[in-house]
């Protein structure tokens, strides 16, 4: 039995006669411009959900494939060089769309594949229809697969760049958008609130937690602001937020943010605090109290920014968690670090010394004031004994050289902002002063 020849060798892709009959299909095409590209969106939007957006995106992915589909056609028949083509405007503008709405690449570049597929097959239908020559058919066959690929190649390569400088042009314009509404709400300006949710991605009408996050010092580098946003959203997923927080740069390392809490209006500090927040790299945290709606939203970034000035007046002993509801007193008090360190040096006395001992004393006292004045909680707090307790509180009354009772609350303060401010509003000590001897009289 003879074997059936397929392909002539004389017959290659770059011949005479492949060119020719690759030229007089896509004139018999040509005419079927409409129906090619009709057919060809239909095949992208059934087999790639992700491209069926709005209507207005629909007709310009309709608008796209039917210049890709004349292009093609024209370049295939008239032998055009493929360098001196560019992407279709429609294609150049479906591509920034589809960037602007956020859908993945990957997307539009498989409607490339699925649309060069199905335009090959009209093609080879149309070829095989004109001729029988099994050469003919299997040289055209290959011109048309090797030009249509390199269309392909070169068109993609273009909407490749378009897509990503888009994508990068929305999110910094949707960016500053967004934090431009934001500063509008916190104004206090009237505006619609369904429209700035729409803009911000986030519900207003629910309870909301201030946030106030910096990285401190040199820790900075590059991606500080990335590293923020990251750290952000791992404290509301242990928050247990269901939504996305709103996450605003201030600058190139500190950034305003807010957790949605939705119809919860509390929050379990102790848990949260010590698995929620990466203290790695010299990121801290400053937060609001939970409040509703569209005055809470305000009220609760108010008191994050409180707490920020307390945790920087602490300096780089400062905590890394700072909580407006564990130091409003001091972020209400703290216009003025200079008075605040004179006040409290004058509420402590001798205790206000900054050294070890009365650390110690003052951290104990602290600890007895807000157990209620219970010794036996205050040594399981400390993890002391209950004598040593005893001896402490004993040694700090002593110290501020009257009783606690009267003055409990102002004391009760001094000790909170010692304890959140350290060194900025203890009084330091230094070496002991030489006196010199006193001439007899």
């Amino acid at each position: 039995m003879a074997r059936v020849v397929t392909y002539d060798p004389s017959m290659d892709r770059s011949s005479p006669s492949a060119a020719e009959s690759v030229s007089a299909v896509c004139a018999a095409l040509d005419p079927r411009v409409a129906e090619m590209s009709a057919d060809i969106y239909g095949l992208i939007v059934r087999e790639i959900p992700q491209l069926r957006g709005d209507e207005r995106v629909l007709s310009l992915l309709e608008s796209s494939v039917g210049e890709n589909v004349a292009t093609v056609l024209h370049v295939l028949q008239h032998g055009i060089d493929l360098e001196k083509v560019r992407a279709p405007a429609a294609a150049e503008e479906y591509a920034r769309r589809l960037a602007q709405r956020g859908v993945p690449l990957a997307a539009l570049l498989r409607a490339y594949r699925i649309g060069s597929a199905r335009f090959e097959d009209w093609c080879l239908q149309e070829l095989g229809r004109q001729t029988g020559n099994a050469s003919i058919v299997s040289a055209a066959g290959l011109r048309i697969a090797r030009v249509l690929a390199s269309y392909i190649d070169q068109v993609s390569e273009e909407l490749v760049s378009a897509y990503e400088s888009e994508k990068e042009n929305w999110l910094r314009n949707q960016g500053a958008a967004r934090a431009a509404r934001v500063r509008v709400l916190l104004r206090g300006e009237q505006v619609e609130v369904g429209s700035s949710e729409a803009m911000l991605g986030y519900r207003l009408r629910q309870y909301h937690l201030g946030v106030v996050t910096w990285i401190t010092g040199a820790s900075g580098g590059g991606d500080a602001l990335g590293r923020l946003e990251h750290v952000t959203a791992e404290v509301a997923a242990e928050a247990g937020c269901e939504g996305r927080p709103i996450f605003i740069p201030q600058d190139e390392c500190s950034a305003w943010a807010w957790l949605p809490l939705g119809a919860r209006d509390d929050i379990a500090w102790p848990e949260f605090s010590a698995k929620g927040i990466g203290v790695a790299g010299g990121i801290r945290f400053a937060f609001g109290e939970p409040a509703l709606g569209l005055p809470g939203f305000r009220r609760t970034h108010q008191q994050a920014l409180g707490a920020q000035a307390v945790a920087l007046a602490a300096g780089p002993s400062g905590q890394f968690v700072t909580s407006f509801g564990e130091v409003a007193p001091l972020a209400l008090m703290s216009g003025s670090i200079e008075l605040l360190q004179a006040w409290v040096a004058e509420t402590l006395g001798p205790l206000a010394d900054d050294d070890e001992h009365n650390a110690r004393l003052r951290d104990t006292l602290r600890v007895f004031l807000q157990e209620n004045g219970s010794y036996k909680t205050t040594a399981e707090r400390l993890i002391l004994h209950k004598n040593t307790v005893q001896y402490r509180v004993r040694k700090a009354e002593e110290t501020l050289r009257r009783p606690i009772g009267p003055d409990r609350l102002q004391i009760e303060l001094a000790l909170l902002a010692s304890h959140r401010l350290g060194r900025s509003v203890l009084r330091p000590i230094g070496p002991p002063v030489k006196r010199l001897p006193q001439p007899e009289a």
